[in-house]
């Protein structure tokens, strides 16, 4: 398994708790929770320790601020780290109140982040 299911359940448990619609995408090994169609979190297991990790979309805003927290990684998937992105470690995760946290700063992001742009579907013959 790519990612952590039980962390994908809390995950499930608290959007419906809020009342918020969204949709589930895998996508490289992981999963993805997207709002609005924009990515909201997502989650994957770190190929170097192992670790299960919430990719949390925070915005430029609340980056620095996260990134100070002992929990917290610059996100960077690509081996660049990604401004508005952080990871956050199983530290950080352990009760339902931290995963509260930072679902809430990445709904409070969700509506001023931008929605990838989709791709136009190709024709096959």
């Amino acid at each position: 398994m790519a990612y952590d299911e039980f962390l994908a359940d809390r995950i499930r448990r608290q959007l419906k708790e809020k009342h918020i619609i969204f949709t589930e995408l895998k996508m490289m090994g992981g999963l993805c929770f997207k709002v609005d169609h924009k990515m909201l979190c997502g989650l994957l297991t770190a190929k170097n320790t192992g670790d299960s990790l919430l990719m949390a979309r925070i915005g430029e805003a609340a980056y620095e601020a996260a990134l100070r927290k002992p929990e917290c990684l610059p996100m960077d998937f690509t081996g660049r780290p990604m401004r508005g992105y952080i990871y956050v470690t199983p530290a950080g995760l352990d009760t339902d109140t931290d995963l509260d946290y930072w679902l809430d700063l990445c709904l409070a992001f969700n509506p001023m982040a931008k929605a990838s742009k989709k791709k136009p579907k190709t024709q096959t013959s």
